[in-house]
């Protein structure tokens, strides 16, 4: 295949992704998918970077979509604009409260705990419902209550 070929291709892809993401109803649920992502003042380089994060997977909520940025909300509540391409769809979570998190074997409190996890921890999350959430910890996996981490909306679910 030529080169110029595979670039049509490859552009062709990522404009059906940027595409179907400003289709999207806000707010919704991302993460970054950068290991460093610059949080801005508004959707342009040219505004004044406020923050520099330098985490993977971290749960963010997209409130406005603006062509190539996204105005988001981080765990702590501090918004700004990020480009849309240090974003992706999967979904996270990040634990929170005091102490140790529970993560049990079955989406139900009375089960057998597998493992416990830190404040601060960043987790993937699948199959959501009933105020529970699969979680998958750097290869450990179970289930945990949504109360215990930031990355949902209440009584949402998720397959």
């Amino acid at each position: 295949m030529k080169k110029s070929a595979i670039s049509l291709l490859l552009f062709a892809c990522f404009a059906t992704s940027a595409s179907a993401q400003e289709e999207r109803k806000t707010p919704y649920w991302a993460s970054i998918t950068a290991g460093k992502a610059m949080m801005r003042t508004g959707p342009g380089r040219n505004y004044p970077g406020t923050f520099l994060y330098q985490r993977a997977d971290l749960p963010i909520k997209v409130l406005e979509v603006y062509p190539s940025w996204r105005k988001v909300q981080d765990p702590d509540g501090t918004t700004g604009w990020m480009l849309v391409h240090l974003l992706s769809d999967r979904r996270t979570a990040l634990i929170t409260g005091e102490g140790t998190r529970p993560i049990h074997d079955k989406p139900d409190a009375s089960s057998a705990i597998r493992y416990r996890a830190e404040p601060g921890v960043v987790g993937r999350i699948s199959k959501c419902d009933d105020g529970w959430c699969r979680i998958d910890v750097k290869g450990k996996q179970g289930f945990i209550r949504v109360s215990h981490f930031w990355g949902t909306d209440p009584g949402e679910a998720i397959d």
